[in-house]
């Protein structure tokens, strides 16, 4: 049993699948009903309007309805569409037991504990017959799936057959007139025919009848009992008898159910078990059990190999066997093999001819779980696993060299029991035993080749070429070389099942349930996809693309992580090949097929992303991309340029050219949405291009006449503003006048706003004070006799603005830099265009939709939308193509414009900064300049540095100190100064920047440290060792004595901050189990093997001293106090260590064992904190030397918290060279 979904919930009385949806109703002894989505294990809809329990519910096979009775004597037809019971049917008087609809005809039919059968017409809602005899409850009703017959099962220990013939013809197809239509249900005819006559009785259980069906083909009857038999029935058209009985459960028989695909009976018991039997023969295949849940119900999927069962803790959705066809893919040879019928068939990809090759053992119904071909011995492996995955075993064949000249003979292969087997060389496999935890590795006479290879905690293994082989430990995904009996790479991945590599086997997929996994031969992982739904297959295509398939679509993966939806898929394959456009697969049926697909979205991606260009270009123009996801794509990537060549929509459009600065199309865009905010935004990115025409424009269609006066103040043009203080007037708005009569100067015109606004004293004062006396003697009368008038100013002077040096009558000049790479391509790839274009003549007049950006695209900037210029660019690169214009008549520049487009200014020089970064590879002269991502590059390459995060604050607060900042005049920007170590230089590339830390500053540090540890501060000491690491790498120093002092400087607070990391680990042991203790006791032990200051050592050596003493391991605790004794400890301390020395002599020897040995040496791992004796293999870190298992290669390093173990590197670079 494959179980695919399981659910929780109260007793299940009734289940029902969906014809075409991947849906099941569970009815409940609650009362209510769960619809459940057993592929997204999702529950879609809970229905709660039933009384009591529901014991029937049943799909309609075409309209979105069910139906459901249940024990409040209710029959309920839904529409799950609309989520609601659309009608109630009444006529029942006791339980209802089941409801099923009618395969064909508007009718259901129900069951029930008033001894009844009942037929109704879901249309009309009214019941359209009785069908009564049964004697006693009647627990199961049911349509025969194409005859008019129908069967039910009464607890009166009977079963009955009915022909409901007669009611088809009344009530289906009536004849024209008569009284057909008014005739009582079940009321007599003329010659005494009745709707629905019995037509058999069947009688051979001993005790009551809880189910019965017809098989949906063969004339048989399944039925189960409390007698505890299945029972399987044969009828004809006079007459039906009892085939056979099943025997095997031990409690009542609550449901049994053909299967549609397979020859098998399904029954269910109260014995807590489903059993599986064997139609033919009428033995039992398979038991599976539950501890503590009684089945009550089962039920088979209409087309599916899906079964279902009910229980008392909810219900479960399963498989009897598994549907992935075994298949294995000779690439050399393009041939697919695949199994079938019990043969392994040859398919040809070239040729397409299919033929068997080899014919395999009849008898086992399970079906083989994988093969693999090898072409070396052209041989093949043949794995079958079991449900339960007991009893798994293993096949190898050859195969005949005259394979397909005749009818394969059955082949004797070699079989022994397996989990799995791979091939691993051209004569060797790899053998996975779970019972003995080993992998065997066996030639092709199923000989053992080598010695057996310890897997304890193997799961699986996989192929992974000659000499190595992949195995999952959990959800460890582990290569191993088989030759050095150890692992080369590992990686983290959930449970995978399936593995599939690439041609070239430089990438490798990892199929899991829901997940596929990419990553290099060397398990680096580059992209995971998860999936909603179970992955099916895959296989790599000739460009590195995954294409793979779950039960659904057709999907794709890159390695660089992109991955969409390739078509949807109408059945469940299996992927064997890609080849072009063709998807090779096998269905469940194991039949091949091809299947066609469009790559051109994964292509296209997979161009942008490797920057091939001319691909991209050609695409473009040929190629049918449309698509949200595409334009989301070319977003997310960088080229919104692209984009506009899918988009229609005008918003869309529109954002989308404001993004990528072509202001043009954004104009055209507008003007079609013609909405507010958009000018605003249009207004805003031109002003930010100095393209003042489209902003003047956009402030007009806004009436931003603030902002448009300013505009046209900037740009010198007084005409227009002028017209701005007129549209004020006109508008009546005071103060927008006034201000444009400011920026005009024209003070008669603001003397004459005041005056009208009411600003009498205003008024006169300005006439005053500019000296225009008409005015002022008009003003004057305004004021009463005795009001005191305002006097001017002597010192006032006439405020007017600058006048306009040049108007601005064109736009500000963009120069052609970080252009597209189209533009880059346009100038390289002309040959690939001419050929495209040459390929495709139909293709010189402008699709729909894209005609309009071909000009933008690969012109000068000028869109469709400039005006004049549709004819002259719209077409794209062919448009000088069309012209027939000789070459001497065209202009001397005409041909400079078409390649150039814009003036390009002289470049400018590079400043000190720039300096640095190309002339020195040290790495705090690119710090200083501020190229942190060079600085970070040199860091990797030289010290494997992967973790920059800590060096952060120490390479900003560097930085803030490399330049001083200055403003030479109040109304210029600041401007910085750098001061240099090397000033006296006249050579500017020579030139370095002034250090502020120094080797010496890094000495006082460690002063610090080591008063930290004295004192017993461990953490605060541990965080101030790795500052001191982190800053070494940028440092400068002079000469090579120097750099030796920093190198020990290092090594110095490697061994602190090792010792303290183990002494911090200590301490944070418990005291009370032995295990600690004994942790505890290694850890001082380690401790004291540190390179420290003899201060340090002594404490060490008296703690490793102490803590072996309490431990009884008097033979160690002598020889720390001999080592302390040799280093001159103060008296009180010595003579404790006499003491201590005096006891162990005279018991020397360990009560409990340590993980060490003083007298081989050995360095400690900074991760595990063990040691690693002389001639075991190690690793260390990058930058820092800590000393690690082989194991941990790869990590960050767990001393200096920045560099990678084992990592190869340059070594460390602070050593300025001469000059600098």
């Amino acid at each position: 049993m494959l179980t695919k979904f399981e659910c929780k919930s109260a007793r299940v009385k009734g289940l029902a699948f969906h014809p075409k949806r991947p849906w099941i109703l569970s009815s409940l002894h609650t009362g209510v009903i769960q619809l459940w989505d057993y592929r997204l294990n999702t529950m879609i809809e809970k229905y709660e309007e039933h009384e009591g329990p529901v014991r029937g519910v049943h799909f309609h096979s075409q309209q979105p309805l069910f139906v459901s009775g249940g024990d409040d004597y209710k029959i309920k037809v839904w529409n799950y569409k609309l989520r609601r019971c659309i009608f109630t049917l009444l006529g029942h008087l006791d339980y209802i037991r089941t409801t099923f609809f009618h395969h064909e005809y508007p009718w259901i039919i129900t069951c029930s504990d008033d001894q009844t059968v009942r037929i109704w017409n879901w249309q009309s809602r009214n019941c359209i017959n009785i069908l009564t005899g049964h004697n006693h409850y009647v627990m199961c009703a049911q349509f025969h799936p194409t005859e008019d017959l129908v069967i039910s099962a009464s607890l009166d220990q009977t079963i009955r057959v009915w022909d409901i013939s007669g009611l088809r013809k009344k009530n289906v197809a009536p004849g024209p007139g008569g009284m057909d239509s008014v005739r009582t249900p079940g009321q007599t005819e003329l010659f005494g025919q009745t709707d629905v006559v019995v037509k058999f009785v069947l009688e051979g259980h001993d005790r009551g009848v809880n189910w019965a069906m017809f098989h949906p083909t063969a004339k048989l009857i399944v039925s189960g009992s409390d007698d505890r038999q299945v029972k399987v029935w044969r009828y004809s058209q006079e007459k039906a008898w009892e085939i056979d009985s099943c025997r095997g459960h031990y409690n009542n028989v609550s449901c049994v159910s053909f299967s549609n695909s397979q020859d098998v009976i399904l029954s269910n018991s109260e014995d807590k078990s489903i059993r599986i039997w064997d139609l033919n023969k009428r033995t039992c295949l398979y038991t599976f059990r539950r501890e503590h849940d009684r089945f009550w119900v089962i039920g088979a999927h209409p087309t599916l190999n899906l079964y279902a069962a009910g229980h008392d803790s909810g219900c479960i959705v399963f498989k009897l066997e598994r549907e992935r066809p075994a298949f294995s893919v000779n690439v050399s040879s393009n041939t697919l093999y695949y199994v079938k019928d019990h043969f392994v068939r040859a398919l040809d990809f070239t040729t397409n001819k299919d033929m068997p090759v080899l014919q395999l053992r009849t008898g086992i119904r399970i079906p083989m779980f994988s093969a693999a071909y090898n072409p070396a011995e052209n041989a093949i492996l043949l794995v079958t696993k079991t449900p339960l995955g007991e009893n798994s075993f293993y096949e190898v064949y050859t195969l005949p060299k005259d394979a397909g000249q005749r009818d394969p003979d059955m082949s004797d292969g070699k079989r022994a029991n397996g989990s799995n087997a791979v091939w691993v060389a051209r004569n060797r496999f790899a053998v996975l035993d779970r019972r003995a935890n080993c992998i065997l590795v066996k030639n092709l006479k199923n000989e053992e080749a080598a010695k057996k290879i310890p897997m304890t905690n193997c799961d699986d293994i996989f192929y992974a070429g000659t000499g190595v082989l992949l195995y999952r430990e959990g959800e460890m995904m582990v290569l191993y070389d088989l030759q050095q009996k150890g692992p080369l790479h590992q990686a983290r991945i959930p449970k995978t099942k399936y593995v599939v590599w690439s041609n070239d086997m430089a990438h490798v997929a990892m199929l899991g349930k829901r997940h596929v996994t990419l990553c290099t031969r060397n398990l680096e992982i580059l992209t995971t996809v998860n999936e909603t739904v179970n992955v099916k297959s895959g296989a790599w295509d000739e460009n590195n693309v995954f294409v793979y398939t779950t039960g659904n679509h057709i999907k794709y993966a890159i390695v660089n992580g992109d991955h969409g939806i390739i078509r949807t898929l109408d059945f469940v394959i299996y992927i064997t090949r890609i080849k072009g456009n063709n998807v090779y697969c096998l269905d469940r049926e194991n039949t091949p097929r091809v299947l066609t697909i469009d790559p051109t979205e994964y292509k296209f991606k997979l161009a942008v992303s490797q920057r091939r260009y001319d691909e991209v270009l050609h695409m473009v123009k040929h190629s049918k991309l449309i698509g949200q996801s595409i334009i989301a794509y070319l977003q997310q990537k960088g080229y919104p340029e692209v984009a506009l060549h899918f988009v229609k929509d005008d918003k869309t459009r529109f954002t989308l050219a404001l993004e990528c600065g072509n202001i043009e199309i954004a104009l055209e865009a507008a003007r079609s949405i013609d909405d507010k905010p958009c000018w605003e935004r249009l207004a805003e990115a031109a002003l930010l291009q100095g393209n003042h025409q489209v902003v003047e424009m956009a402030y007009q269609r806004t009436k931003n006449f603030d902002k448009l006066s300013f505009l046209y103040l900037i740009t010198g043009n007084l005409e227009k503003l002028r017209k701005m203080m007129k549209i004020a007037e006109v508008r009546k708005d005071n103060s927008g006048q006034f201000r444009d009569a400011l920026f005009l100067g024209d003070v008669g015109e603001q003397i004459k706003i005041l005056e009208h606004s009411g600003q009498h004293s205003l008024a006169f004062l300005a006439a005053e004070t500019y000296g225009y006396e008409d005015a002022a003697a008009r003003l004057a009368k305004h004021f009463e006799e005795g009001e005191q008038k305002p006097t001017a100013s002597a010192d006032a002077t006439v405020f007017k603005p600058s006048p306009p040096l040049q108007r601005f009558e064109e736009n500000w000049p963009l120069l052609t830099v970080s252009k597209s790479f189209f533009e880059g391509a346009a100038s390289v790839s002309k040959t690939a265009t001419k050929l495209a274009a040459s390929t495709d003549v139909a293709d010189d007049v402008p699709e729909q939709g894209w005609g309009d950006e071909d000009g933008d695209l690969f012109g000068d900037g000028e869109g469709a939308g400039a005006s004049g210029k549709e004819d002259e660019e719209g077409a794209g690169w062919d448009v000088d193509e069309e012209l027939d214009i000789p070459v001497d008549i065209v202009p001397a520049t005409a041909e400079g414009k078409e390649e150039t487009g814009y003036f390009v200014p002289p470049p400018r020089g590079n400043s000190l900064p720039a300096n640095w970064v190309s002339h020195s590879q040290l790495v705090i002269d690119h710090v200083l300049a501020g190229s942190f991502e060079t600085a970070c590059r040199l860091l990797h390459d030289q010290i494997g540095v992967v973790q920059f995060a800590p060096l952060k604050e120490t390479m900003l607060s560097l930085f803030k100190n490399s330049r001083v900042v200055y403003q030479p005049l109040p109304i210029t920007t600041s401007l910085f100064a750098y001061p240099m170590r090397n000033w006296q230089d006249h050579n500017v590339k020579n030139l370095a920047p002034a250090v502020v830390l120094q080797l010496s500053d890094l000495v006082e540090r460690l002063q610090a440290c080591y008063q930290l540890t004295t004192t017993g501060k461990f953490v605060d000491a541990l965080e101030k060792l790795r500052k001191i690491m982190w800053s070494i790498p940028l440092l400068v120093v002079a000469n090579n004595q120097e750099q030796a002092e920093a190198q020990q400087l290092l090594e110095i607070a490697r061994e602190y901050a090792l010792g303290l990391s183990m002494e911090l680990a200590r301490k944070d042991l418990g005291k009370d189990s032995l295990e600690d203790n004994r942790r505890s006791c290694e850890l001082a032990a380690y401790f004291t093997h540190c390179n420290l200051q003899p201060v340090h050592q002594i404490l060490t050596l008296r703690t490793a001293m102490t803590l072996a003493f309490k431990l009884k391991n008097f033979k160690t605790a002598g020889s720390f106090a001999r080592r302390l004794l040799e280093l001159g400890p103060k008296p009180e301390v010595a003579q404790q260590a006499r003491k201590i020395q005096q006891v162990c002599d005279q018991t020397p020897s360990d009560a409990v064992p340590l993980a060490y040995d003083e007298h081989n040496p050995f360095t400690i791992c900074a991760y595990s904190f063990t040691p690693i004796y002389r001639g075991k293999p190690e690793v260390k870190s990058a930058f820092c030397g800590a000393s690690y298992h082989v194991q941990y290669q790869g990590q960050v390093c767990n001393i200096d918290q920045i560099s990678q173990i084992g990592k190869s590197s340059a070594g460390l670079k602070i050593m300025a060279r001469p000059g600098r």
